[in-house]
Protein backbone atom coordinates (compact mmCIF):
# COMPACT_ATOMS: atom_id res chain seq x y z
CA UNK A 1 0.00 0.00 0.00
CA UNK A 2 2.84 2.31 0.92
CA UNK A 3 4.56 1.53 -2.39
CA UNK A 4 1.37 2.38 -4.27
CA UNK A 5 1.02 5.69 -2.45
CA UNK A 6 4.67 6.49 -3.08
CA UNK A 7 4.27 5.67 -6.78
CA UNK A 8 1.18 7.87 -7.05
CA UNK A 9 3.03 10.69 -5.32
CA UNK A 10 5.94 10.36 -7.74
CA UNK A 11 3.57 10.41 -10.70
CA UNK A 12 1.95 13.59 -9.37
CA UNK A 13 5.38 15.24 -8.96
CA UNK A 14 6.36 14.22 -12.49
CA UNK A 15 3.08 15.54 -13.85
CA UNK A 16 3.47 18.82 -12.01
CA UNK A 17 7.09 19.12 -13.13
CA UNK A 18 6.06 18.48 -16.72
CA UNK A 19 3.35 21.11 -16.49
CA UNK A 20 5.83 23.57 -15.05
CA UNK A 21 8.19 22.93 -17.95
CA UNK A 22 5.51 23.44 -20.59
CA UNK A 23 6.42 26.09 -23.17
CA UNK A 24 5.11 29.54 -22.17
CA UNK A 25 2.18 30.82 -24.22
CA UNK A 26 3.86 33.89 -25.70
CA UNK A 27 0.70 35.23 -27.36
CA UNK A 28 -1.20 35.12 -24.06
CA UNK A 29 1.71 36.65 -22.19
CA UNK A 30 1.74 39.49 -24.70
CA UNK A 31 -2.01 40.00 -24.44
CA UNK A 32 -1.89 40.05 -20.63
CA UNK A 33 1.20 42.21 -20.15
CA UNK A 34 2.00 44.20 -23.30
CA UNK A 35 -1.08 44.75 -25.45
CA UNK A 36 -2.45 47.64 -23.40
CA UNK A 37 0.54 49.83 -24.31
CA UNK A 38 1.82 48.24 -27.52
CA UNK A 39 -1.48 47.16 -29.11
CA UNK A 40 -2.97 43.69 -29.47
CA UNK A 41 -1.72 43.71 -33.09
CA UNK A 42 1.80 44.78 -31.97
CA UNK A 43 1.44 47.95 -34.06
CA UNK A 44 1.80 50.26 -31.07
CA UNK A 45 -0.42 52.49 -28.94
CA UNK A 46 1.09 54.47 -26.06
CA UNK A 47 4.25 52.45 -26.56
CA UNK A 48 6.02 51.77 -29.88
CA UNK A 49 5.24 49.01 -32.36
CA UNK A 50 6.94 45.73 -31.45
CA UNK A 51 7.96 44.31 -34.81
CA UNK A 52 11.36 43.12 -36.04
CA UNK A 53 11.19 45.67 -38.86
CA UNK A 54 11.26 48.66 -36.51
CA UNK A 55 13.05 47.22 -33.48
CA UNK A 56 16.33 47.00 -35.38
CA UNK A 57 18.99 45.65 -33.02
CA UNK A 58 16.61 45.81 -30.06
CA UNK A 59 15.82 42.10 -30.34
CA UNK A 60 16.91 38.84 -28.76
CA UNK A 61 18.96 39.32 -25.59
CA UNK A 62 18.57 43.12 -25.66
CA UNK A 63 14.79 42.83 -25.91
CA UNK A 64 14.80 40.34 -23.03
CA UNK A 65 16.83 42.75 -20.92
CA UNK A 66 14.37 45.61 -21.55
CA UNK A 67 11.38 43.37 -20.76
CA UNK A 68 13.05 42.24 -17.54
CA UNK A 69 14.45 45.55 -16.32
CA UNK A 70 12.33 48.19 -18.02
CA UNK A 71 13.73 51.32 -19.61
CA UNK A 72 14.91 54.39 -17.75
CA UNK A 73 13.12 57.71 -18.33
CA UNK A 74 10.20 55.99 -20.08
CA UNK A 75 6.90 54.42 -19.00
CA UNK A 76 8.26 50.94 -19.73
CA UNK A 77 8.27 48.94 -16.43
CA UNK A 78 10.40 45.92 -15.67
CA UNK A 79 8.75 42.48 -15.53
CA UNK A 80 11.53 40.51 -13.82
CA UNK A 81 9.51 40.37 -10.61
CA UNK A 82 6.36 39.18 -12.37
CA UNK A 83 7.49 36.86 -15.18
CA UNK A 84 9.86 33.89 -15.16
CA UNK A 85 13.01 33.91 -17.27
CA UNK A 86 11.54 31.51 -19.84
CA UNK A 87 8.42 33.70 -20.13
CA UNK A 88 10.57 36.78 -20.75
CA UNK A 89 12.56 34.83 -23.37
CA UNK A 90 9.31 33.73 -25.01
CA UNK A 91 8.08 37.33 -25.20
CA UNK A 92 11.41 38.48 -26.67
CA UNK A 93 11.14 35.79 -29.36
CA UNK A 94 7.49 36.66 -30.00
CA UNK A 95 8.13 40.33 -30.76
CA UNK A 96 11.06 39.33 -32.99
CA UNK A 97 8.72 37.34 -35.24
CA UNK A 98 7.34 39.08 -38.37
CA UNK A 99 3.58 39.44 -38.75
CA UNK A 100 1.85 36.84 -40.91
CA UNK A 101 0.29 39.55 -43.10
CA UNK A 102 1.21 43.14 -43.94
CA UNK A 103 -1.35 45.28 -42.13
CA UNK A 104 -3.27 48.06 -43.82
CA UNK A 105 -2.02 51.55 -43.05
CA UNK A 106 -3.57 53.97 -45.50
CA UNK A 107 -4.98 57.48 -45.44
CA UNK A 108 -7.74 56.66 -42.97
CA UNK A 109 -5.34 55.13 -40.45
CA UNK A 110 -2.80 57.92 -40.89
CA UNK A 111 -5.36 60.69 -40.43
CA UNK A 112 -6.85 58.96 -37.37
CA UNK A 113 -3.42 58.90 -35.71
CA UNK A 114 -2.76 62.64 -36.06
CA UNK A 115 -2.32 64.54 -32.80
CA UNK A 116 -2.13 68.35 -32.54
CA UNK A 117 -0.36 69.47 -29.36
CA UNK A 118 -0.14 73.22 -30.03
CA UNK A 119 -0.40 75.84 -32.75
CA UNK A 120 2.62 77.69 -34.11
CA UNK A 121 2.67 81.31 -32.93
CA UNK A 122 3.25 84.32 -35.18
CA UNK A 123 6.76 85.43 -34.20
CA UNK A 124 9.46 87.63 -35.71
CA UNK A 125 12.29 86.03 -33.77
CA UNK A 126 12.92 83.16 -31.33
CA UNK A 127 12.08 83.46 -27.65
CA UNK A 128 15.74 83.08 -26.67
CA UNK A 129 18.89 85.03 -27.45
CA UNK A 130 20.90 82.13 -28.98
CA UNK A 131 21.62 82.22 -32.71
CA UNK A 132 18.76 80.16 -34.25
CA UNK A 133 20.98 79.30 -37.22
CA UNK A 134 23.65 77.78 -34.97
CA UNK A 135 21.44 75.47 -32.94
CA UNK A 136 22.11 71.75 -32.80
CA UNK A 137 19.38 69.15 -32.55
CA UNK A 138 20.95 66.22 -30.66
CA UNK A 139 19.16 62.86 -30.79
CA UNK A 140 19.78 60.88 -27.61
CA UNK A 141 18.89 57.30 -28.53
CA UNK A 142 19.75 55.84 -25.12
CA UNK A 143 16.57 57.06 -23.47
CA UNK A 144 14.67 58.43 -26.51
CA UNK A 145 15.12 62.16 -25.89
CA UNK A 146 16.36 65.12 -27.90
CA UNK A 147 18.41 68.09 -26.72
CA UNK A 148 18.39 71.52 -28.37
CA UNK A 149 21.91 72.88 -27.98
CA UNK A 150 23.17 76.45 -28.31
CA UNK A 151 26.03 76.08 -30.80
CA UNK A 152 27.87 79.19 -29.59
CA UNK A 153 27.91 78.51 -25.85
CA UNK A 154 27.46 74.72 -26.11
CA UNK A 155 24.73 74.86 -23.48
CA UNK A 156 21.40 72.98 -23.71
CA UNK A 157 18.31 75.14 -24.20
CA UNK A 158 15.92 72.26 -23.50
CA UNK A 159 15.62 68.48 -23.45
CA UNK A 160 12.42 66.58 -24.24
CA UNK A 161 11.16 63.04 -24.80
CA UNK A 162 10.77 61.83 -28.38
CA UNK A 163 9.08 58.88 -30.01
CA UNK A 164 10.79 55.51 -29.73
CA UNK A 165 13.90 54.97 -31.90
CA UNK A 166 14.22 58.07 -34.08
CA UNK A 167 15.73 57.17 -37.43
CA UNK A 168 17.05 58.79 -40.59
CA UNK A 169 17.95 62.22 -39.24
CA UNK A 170 15.66 65.21 -38.54
CA UNK A 171 14.81 67.62 -41.36
CA UNK A 172 14.42 71.41 -41.19
CA UNK A 173 12.23 73.93 -42.99
CA UNK A 174 14.25 76.34 -45.18
CA UNK A 175 13.96 79.15 -42.61
CA UNK A 176 15.31 76.87 -39.88
CA UNK A 177 12.34 77.39 -37.57
CA UNK A 178 10.69 73.96 -37.65
CA UNK A 179 12.30 70.55 -37.39
CA UNK A 180 10.67 67.21 -38.21
CA UNK A 181 11.60 63.90 -36.59
CA UNK A 182 10.73 60.39 -37.72
CA UNK A 183 10.72 57.18 -35.66
CA UNK A 184 11.28 53.65 -36.88
CA UNK A 185 7.61 52.87 -36.32
CA UNK A 186 6.51 55.64 -38.64
CA UNK A 187 5.73 58.60 -36.37
CA UNK A 188 6.51 62.03 -37.83
CA UNK A 189 6.76 64.85 -35.26
CA UNK A 190 6.81 68.60 -35.92
CA UNK A 191 8.76 70.71 -33.41
CA UNK A 192 9.04 74.51 -33.18
CA UNK A 193 12.66 75.49 -32.52
CA UNK A 194 11.75 79.14 -31.86
CA UNK A 195 9.37 78.34 -29.00
CA UNK A 196 10.84 74.92 -28.06
CA UNK A 197 7.40 73.34 -28.41
CA UNK A 198 6.15 70.06 -29.90
CA UNK A 199 3.36 71.03 -32.31
CA UNK A 200 1.94 67.92 -33.96
CA UNK A 201 2.52 64.22 -34.69
CA UNK A 202 1.17 61.69 -37.15
CA UNK A 203 1.94 58.07 -37.88
CA UNK A 204 2.67 57.81 -41.61
CA UNK A 205 3.68 54.12 -41.65
CA UNK A 206 4.37 51.07 -39.54
CA UNK A 207 8.07 50.73 -40.29
CA UNK A 208 9.67 53.85 -41.79
CA UNK A 209 13.18 54.53 -43.06
CA UNK A 210 13.59 58.28 -43.37
CA UNK A 211 11.96 61.57 -44.36
CA UNK A 212 12.79 64.39 -46.74
CA UNK A 213 11.43 67.92 -46.99
CA UNK A 214 10.73 69.74 -50.25
CA UNK A 215 12.75 72.74 -51.43
CA UNK A 216 9.93 75.16 -50.58
CA UNK A 217 9.41 73.55 -47.18
CA UNK A 218 5.77 72.71 -47.86
CA UNK A 219 5.87 68.92 -48.19
CA UNK A 220 7.38 65.95 -46.36
CA UNK A 221 8.03 62.61 -48.02
CA UNK A 222 8.05 59.52 -45.78
CA UNK A 223 9.80 56.38 -47.01
CA UNK A 224 8.20 53.20 -45.64
CA UNK A 225 9.28 49.59 -45.46
CA UNK A 226 5.87 48.64 -44.04
CA UNK A 227 3.55 49.03 -45.79
CA UNK A 228 5.16 49.51 -49.22
CA UNK A 229 4.27 53.20 -49.51
CA UNK A 230 5.76 56.63 -50.06
CA UNK A 231 3.62 59.13 -48.15
CA UNK A 232 3.41 62.87 -48.83
CA UNK A 233 2.44 65.08 -45.88
CA UNK A 234 1.81 68.80 -45.56
CA UNK A 235 4.41 70.45 -43.33
CA UNK A 236 1.74 72.88 -42.16
CA UNK A 237 -0.45 70.42 -40.25
CA UNK A 238 0.89 66.93 -41.16
CA UNK A 239 -2.22 66.04 -43.16
CA UNK A 240 -1.93 63.51 -45.99
CA UNK A 241 -1.48 64.98 -49.47
CA UNK A 242 -0.80 61.81 -51.45
CA UNK A 243 0.10 58.15 -50.89
CA UNK A 244 2.09 56.24 -53.51
CA UNK A 245 1.49 52.49 -53.48
CA UNK A 246 5.04 51.55 -54.46
CA UNK A 247 5.25 49.12 -57.37
CA UNK A 248 7.47 49.01 -60.42
CA UNK A 249 6.07 49.36 -63.94
CA UNK A 250 5.40 45.61 -63.97
CA UNK A 251 3.39 45.73 -60.75
CA UNK A 252 5.99 44.25 -58.39
CA UNK A 253 5.68 45.72 -54.91
CA UNK A 254 8.71 47.23 -53.16
CA UNK A 255 9.88 48.72 -49.90
CA UNK A 256 11.25 52.27 -50.03
CA UNK A 257 14.75 52.28 -48.58
CA UNK A 258 15.30 56.06 -48.61
CA UNK A 259 14.00 59.37 -49.93
CA UNK A 260 16.01 62.56 -50.50
CA UNK A 261 15.43 66.17 -51.47
CA UNK A 262 17.03 67.28 -54.75
CA UNK A 263 16.82 71.10 -54.41
CA UNK A 264 18.06 72.19 -57.88
CA UNK A 265 15.60 69.75 -59.46
CA UNK A 266 12.71 70.73 -57.18
CA UNK A 267 11.98 67.07 -56.56
CA UNK A 268 12.29 64.09 -54.26
CA UNK A 269 14.45 61.11 -55.26
CA UNK A 270 13.44 57.73 -53.80
CA UNK A 271 15.44 54.52 -53.61
CA UNK A 272 13.39 51.33 -54.00
CA UNK A 273 14.68 48.34 -52.07
CA UNK A 274 13.25 45.45 -54.07
CA UNK A 275 12.98 46.59 -57.71
CA UNK A 276 15.31 48.10 -60.30
CA UNK A 277 13.84 51.58 -60.33
CA UNK A 278 14.58 55.02 -58.91
CA UNK A 279 11.65 57.38 -58.53
CA UNK A 280 11.79 61.13 -59.05
CA UNK A 281 8.74 62.96 -57.69
CA UNK A 282 8.14 66.60 -58.57
CA UNK A 283 7.63 69.13 -55.76
CA UNK A 284 6.92 71.95 -58.21
CA UNK A 285 3.17 72.58 -58.81
CA UNK A 286 4.06 73.54 -62.38
CA UNK A 287 6.26 70.54 -63.12
CA UNK A 288 6.18 69.54 -66.80
CA UNK A 289 4.41 66.36 -67.96
CA UNK A 290 6.07 62.98 -67.52
CA UNK A 291 5.74 60.60 -70.48
CA UNK A 292 6.04 56.93 -69.56
CA UNK A 293 5.76 55.63 -73.12
CA UNK A 294 7.21 56.53 -76.51
CA UNK A 295 7.13 60.15 -77.62
CA UNK A 296 6.96 61.01 -81.32
CA UNK A 297 8.98 64.21 -80.96
CA UNK A 298 10.19 66.22 -77.98
CA UNK A 299 10.26 69.40 -80.06
CA UNK A 300 8.05 72.09 -78.56
CA UNK A 301 4.53 71.86 -79.97
CA UNK A 302 5.27 68.53 -81.67
CA UNK A 303 4.84 66.10 -78.74
CA UNK A 304 2.38 63.32 -79.56
CA UNK A 305 1.92 61.32 -76.36
CA UNK A 306 -0.22 61.13 -73.25
CA UNK A 307 1.48 62.20 -70.01
CA UNK A 308 1.39 59.70 -67.17
CA UNK A 309 1.47 62.58 -64.68
CA UNK A 310 2.33 66.24 -64.38
CA UNK A 311 2.45 69.05 -61.81
CA UNK A 312 2.88 68.51 -58.08
CA UNK A 313 3.99 64.94 -57.22
CA UNK A 314 4.37 63.94 -60.88
CA UNK A 315 6.17 60.58 -60.91
CA UNK A 316 9.10 59.80 -63.17
CA UNK A 317 10.51 56.26 -63.17
CA UNK A 318 14.20 55.70 -63.88
CA UNK A 319 15.18 52.10 -64.54
CA UNK A 320 18.47 50.85 -63.07
CA UNK A 321 20.25 47.50 -63.46
CA UNK A 322 19.51 46.47 -59.85
CA UNK A 323 18.01 47.92 -56.69
CA UNK A 324 19.99 50.72 -55.05
CA UNK A 325 19.87 51.21 -51.29
CA UNK A 326 21.58 54.52 -50.71
CA UNK A 327 22.58 57.60 -52.72
CA UNK A 328 25.14 60.36 -52.93
CA UNK A 329 24.50 63.30 -55.29
CA UNK A 330 26.92 65.58 -57.08
CA UNK A 331 26.43 69.28 -56.15
CA UNK A 332 24.28 70.16 -59.22
CA UNK A 333 22.21 67.00 -58.65
CA UNK A 334 22.75 65.89 -62.24
CA UNK A 335 24.20 62.54 -61.18
CA UNK A 336 23.79 60.23 -58.26
CA UNK A 337 25.89 57.29 -57.20
CA UNK A 338 23.98 54.49 -55.51
CA UNK A 339 25.15 51.46 -53.55
CA UNK A 340 24.07 48.09 -54.90
CA UNK A 341 24.65 44.64 -53.44
CA UNK A 342 28.04 42.93 -53.18
CA UNK A 343 29.98 46.20 -53.00
CA UNK A 344 28.96 47.55 -56.40
CA UNK A 345 28.10 51.17 -57.00
CA UNK A 346 26.11 52.50 -59.94
CA UNK A 347 26.22 56.06 -61.28
CA UNK A 348 22.92 57.34 -62.69
CA UNK A 349 22.54 60.50 -64.77
CA UNK A 350 19.25 62.00 -63.62
CA UNK A 351 19.00 64.29 -66.64
CA UNK A 352 18.94 61.51 -69.24
CA UNK A 353 17.42 59.00 -66.82
CA UNK A 354 19.80 56.05 -67.08
CA UNK A 355 22.90 54.52 -65.53
CA UNK A 356 26.20 55.66 -67.04
CA UNK A 357 28.81 53.75 -65.06
CA UNK A 358 29.23 50.81 -62.69
CA UNK A 359 31.99 50.75 -60.09
CA UNK A 360 33.48 47.96 -58.03
CA UNK A 361 33.92 49.21 -54.47
CA UNK A 362 34.64 46.19 -52.26
CA UNK A 363 33.87 46.78 -48.62
CA UNK A 364 30.29 48.08 -49.04
CA UNK A 365 30.38 51.89 -49.38
CA UNK A 366 28.18 53.92 -47.05
CA UNK A 367 27.30 56.52 -49.67
CA UNK A 368 24.67 58.27 -47.55
CA UNK A 369 27.53 59.39 -45.31
CA UNK A 370 29.78 60.60 -48.11
CA UNK A 371 31.14 64.14 -48.41
CA UNK A 372 32.64 66.12 -51.29
CA UNK A 373 35.17 68.92 -51.78
CA UNK A 374 37.47 70.40 -54.42
CA UNK A 375 40.88 68.71 -54.56
CA UNK A 376 43.67 69.50 -57.02
CA UNK A 377 41.24 71.53 -59.15
CA UNK A 378 38.57 68.84 -59.42
CA UNK A 379 35.55 67.76 -57.44
CA UNK A 380 35.99 64.56 -55.41
CA UNK A 381 33.81 62.63 -53.03
CA UNK A 382 34.82 60.33 -50.20
CA UNK A 383 32.87 57.53 -48.57
CA UNK A 384 33.65 55.14 -45.71
CA UNK A 385 33.44 51.40 -46.32
CA UNK A 386 31.29 49.45 -43.87
CA UNK A 387 33.30 46.23 -44.07
CA UNK A 388 36.87 47.50 -44.39
CA UNK A 389 39.02 50.10 -42.65
CA UNK A 390 39.21 52.28 -45.73
CA UNK A 391 37.94 55.53 -47.22
CA UNK A 392 37.36 55.48 -50.98
CA UNK A 393 37.97 58.81 -52.75
CA UNK A 394 36.37 59.19 -56.19
CA UNK A 395 36.80 61.77 -58.96
CA UNK A 396 33.27 63.05 -59.63
CA UNK A 397 34.05 63.88 -63.26
CA UNK A 398 34.77 60.38 -64.52
CA UNK A 399 34.05 58.45 -61.27
CA UNK A 400 37.51 56.93 -61.19
CA UNK A 401 39.04 56.06 -57.83
CA UNK A 402 41.61 58.69 -56.84
CA UNK A 403 42.83 57.10 -53.66
CA UNK A 404 42.06 54.60 -50.90
CA UNK A 405 42.81 55.98 -47.42
CA UNK A 406 43.54 53.40 -44.71
CA UNK A 407 41.82 53.85 -41.32
CA UNK A 408 42.01 51.81 -38.08
CA UNK A 409 38.77 50.00 -38.90
CA UNK A 410 35.51 50.11 -40.84
CA UNK A 411 33.55 53.28 -40.18
CA UNK A 412 30.02 54.57 -40.65
CA UNK A 413 30.15 58.38 -40.66
CA UNK A 414 32.35 60.95 -42.36
CA UNK A 415 31.98 64.70 -41.87
CA UNK A 416 33.66 68.00 -42.75
CA UNK A 417 32.86 71.69 -43.41
CA UNK A 418 33.67 74.24 -46.11
CA UNK A 419 35.76 76.27 -43.64
CA UNK A 420 38.06 73.47 -42.49
CA UNK A 421 40.78 71.61 -44.41
CA UNK A 422 40.02 68.44 -42.45
CA UNK A 423 37.54 65.59 -42.68
CA UNK A 424 36.72 63.44 -39.66
CA UNK A 425 35.73 59.78 -39.80
CA UNK A 426 35.08 57.05 -37.25
CA UNK A 427 35.95 53.34 -37.00
CA UNK A 428 32.84 52.38 -35.09
CA UNK A 429 32.15 49.17 -37.03
CA UNK A 430 35.41 47.49 -35.93
CA UNK A 431 37.58 46.77 -32.91
CA UNK A 432 38.99 50.32 -32.90
CA UNK A 433 35.54 51.76 -32.33
CA UNK A 434 36.94 54.40 -29.95
CA UNK A 435 39.25 56.01 -32.52
CA UNK A 436 38.52 58.92 -34.88
CA UNK A 437 40.75 59.62 -37.87
CA UNK A 438 41.29 63.18 -39.12
CA UNK A 439 42.11 63.42 -42.83
CA UNK A 440 43.73 66.39 -44.51
CA UNK A 441 41.54 67.10 -47.56
CA UNK A 442 44.56 68.56 -49.38
CA UNK A 443 46.98 65.67 -49.02
CA UNK A 444 44.38 62.89 -48.63
CA UNK A 445 46.35 61.57 -45.67
CA UNK A 446 45.38 60.79 -42.08
CA UNK A 447 47.14 63.47 -40.02
CA UNK A 448 45.75 62.84 -36.56
CA UNK A 449 43.91 60.22 -34.49
CA UNK A 450 41.70 61.08 -31.51
CA UNK A 451 40.31 58.77 -28.82
CA UNK A 452 37.71 60.75 -26.81
CA UNK A 453 36.87 57.85 -24.45
CA UNK A 454 39.10 54.74 -24.56
CA UNK A 455 37.12 51.56 -25.12
CA UNK A 456 33.88 53.41 -25.92
CA UNK A 457 32.35 54.04 -29.33
CA UNK A 458 33.19 57.43 -30.85
CA UNK A 459 31.10 58.40 -33.87
CA UNK A 460 29.09 60.97 -35.85
CA UNK A 461 31.00 64.22 -36.04
CA UNK A 462 29.12 67.42 -36.86
CA UNK A 463 30.48 70.94 -37.21
CA UNK A 464 29.04 74.19 -35.96
CA UNK A 465 27.85 76.93 -38.33
CA UNK A 466 31.31 78.45 -38.84
CA UNK A 467 33.22 75.18 -39.02
CA UNK A 468 35.28 76.22 -36.01
CA UNK A 469 34.21 73.37 -33.74
CA UNK A 470 33.64 69.67 -34.26
CA UNK A 471 31.15 67.82 -32.04
CA UNK A 472 31.70 64.10 -31.44
CA UNK A 473 29.36 61.52 -29.92
CA UNK A 474 30.41 58.99 -27.29
CA UNK A 475 27.86 56.47 -28.50
CA UNK A 476 27.04 54.80 -25.16
CA UNK A 477 24.00 54.86 -22.85
CA UNK A 478 26.19 56.72 -20.36
CA UNK A 479 27.79 58.71 -23.13
CA UNK A 480 28.70 62.29 -23.89
CA UNK A 481 28.94 65.01 -26.49
CA UNK A 482 32.55 66.14 -26.85
CA UNK A 483 33.34 69.53 -28.41
CA UNK A 484 36.72 69.99 -30.13
CA UNK A 485 38.47 73.00 -31.60
CA UNK A 486 38.43 72.03 -35.30
CA UNK A 487 41.83 73.62 -35.97
CA UNK A 488 43.89 72.53 -32.96
CA UNK A 489 41.90 69.33 -32.14
CA UNK A 490 41.91 70.32 -28.46
CA UNK A 491 38.87 69.34 -26.38
CA UNK A 492 36.78 72.38 -25.44
CA UNK A 493 33.85 70.89 -23.54
CA UNK A 494 32.18 67.60 -22.64
CA UNK A 495 28.44 67.26 -21.96
CA UNK A 496 27.03 64.00 -20.50
CA UNK A 497 24.30 62.53 -22.71
CA UNK A 498 22.49 59.23 -23.26
CA UNK A 499 23.81 57.65 -26.46
CA UNK A 500 23.85 60.82 -28.58
CA UNK A 501 23.46 58.99 -31.87
CA UNK A 502 23.37 62.11 -34.04
CA UNK A 503 23.62 65.87 -33.89
CA UNK A 504 22.39 68.20 -36.60
CA UNK A 505 23.32 71.86 -37.08
CA UNK A 506 20.50 74.02 -38.43
CA UNK A 507 22.68 76.17 -40.73
CA UNK A 508 24.65 73.29 -42.19
CA UNK A 509 21.48 71.38 -42.95
CA UNK A 510 19.42 74.13 -44.54
CA UNK A 511 22.39 75.35 -46.65
CA UNK A 512 23.29 71.80 -47.73
CA UNK A 513 26.88 72.05 -46.51
CA UNK A 514 29.34 69.89 -48.46
CA UNK A 515 30.55 68.38 -45.21
CA UNK A 516 27.33 66.87 -43.88
CA UNK A 517 24.62 64.45 -44.95
CA UNK A 518 21.51 65.76 -46.67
Amino acid sequence: MKRRCLLEALLIVVALTGAARAEPDAAKLFADNCAECHGADRLGRLGPALLPENLGRMMGARAGSVIADGRAATQMPGFAGKLAKDEIAALAAYISTPLAEIPVWGQQEIEASRVVHAQAEQLDRPRFDADPMNLFVVVEAGDHHATILDGDRFEPLTRFQTRFALHGGPKFTPDGRFVFFMSRDGWVSKYDLWTLTMLAEVRAGINARNIAISRDGKHIAVANYLPHTLVMLSTDDLTVEKIFDVKDKHGKSSRVSAVYQAPPRDSFIAALKDVGEIWEIATDPNAPPVYAGLVHSHEKGMIEALPSSQGLFALRRIEVPEPLDDFFFDPPYRNLIGSAREGRAIVVNLTVGRDIKQLDLPGLPHLGSGISWTWDGRRVMATPLLKEGKISVLDMQDWSQVKVIETPGPGFFMRSHENTPYAWTDSMMGTKKDTLSIIDKRSLEVVRSITPAPGKTAAHVEFDKSGGHALVSIWEDQGALVVYDAQTFIEVKRLPMSRPSGKYNVWNKITFSDGTSH
